[in-house]
């Protein structure tokens, strides 16, 4: 099934995006989704992201926090930078460990993003994120984002943004620590495993690899990144998504390279 686009307006997004993506009609595009008949009837979801300024500060809960809210999961995600402008930063986590108080009274005064870990991205760079990761997404950037299907998001910054904070729920999911380093790295081969699980996994693919088969029994999400990957009597290429059922076979035009997102390990 090819995945239905849907165009997402947010106040750090571009009024200029990819043609393939269709226009904006001036409004500020900042996310494309790709959802199936619902929004909440898939575990995963795959979107792409154009940022004109830096997103706010902000954390998610993982899947124990949001039960206990009554929500349905919780949110890890990962990214994979497609472009950015030369100077275009990530901010992954804290540069140190810091207490609960110390990060309610930096989201309050204003002086968090100074204890940010400020990243310089490139294209190909890849990051995970697990939920409790304090992040920024930086401005000038163009990423796959492959994220478990929520947009439960406390904001602990916005850099004066007129929009709600959520300090006390965002502080009280907060990892404290400072990020995983071995979670950011540009990926050593064209085919590779950029995630392996618990809860999902995200791989890099060519057509001149079988890496494929090893999540063959499972639903598929199938972003080609070059040429096109066709599913029965569905073809995709850059910049749509097919969500492929377990056990149908994918094949990969010549030349093809594809971001395939699955559940579980591989």
């Amino acid at each position: 099934m090819k995945l239905r686009r849907c165009q997402v307006e947010k106040p750090w997004g571009r009024t200029e995006i990819p043609a393939m993506f269709g226009s904006t009609d001036g409004r500020r595009i900042g996310e494309i989704w790709f959802e199936g008949n619902t929004t909440t009837d898939l575990p995963l979801l795959l979107k792409y992201i154009f940022t004109s300024e830096r997103l706010s500060v902000q954390v998610h809960p993982d899947d124990a926090q949001a039960h206990s809210r009554g929500l349905i999961r919780g949110k890890t995600e990962c990214w994979y930078i497609l472009d950015a402008e030369p100077g275009a930063t990530l901010g992954l986590g804290l540069r140190e460990a810091i207490s609960t108080a110390e990060l309610r009274r930096a989201a309050l005064d204003g002086s968090l993003d100074q204890l940010m870990n400020w990243v310089p991205v490139a294209p190909g760079d890849f990051f995970y994120v697990p939920a409790g990761t304090i992040h920024a997404i930086g401005a000038g950037i163009t990423l796959v984002e492959f994220q478990q299907n929520s947009d439960r998001t406390y904001r602990l910054f916005d850099y004066g943004r007129p929009r709600e904070l959520h300090v006390d729920e965002a502080v009280a999911v907060s990892d404290l620590t400072p990020y995983v380093r071995d979670n950011s790295r540009p990926p050593d081969d064209l085919d590779a495993v950029l995630v392996n699980g618990p809860i999902f996994s995200l791989m890099r693919i060519s057509c001149e690899t079988d890496t494929l088969a090893s999540v063959a029994d499972r639903r598929r999400w199938l972003a080609p990144l070059e040429g096109s990957v066709r599913a029965e009597d569905d073809i995709a290429t850059a910049g749509e998504c097919l969500l492929v059922d377990a056990d149908v076979d994918v094949e990969l035009s010549a030349s093809a390279v594809i971001l395939c997102g699955a559940e579980g390990c591989v």
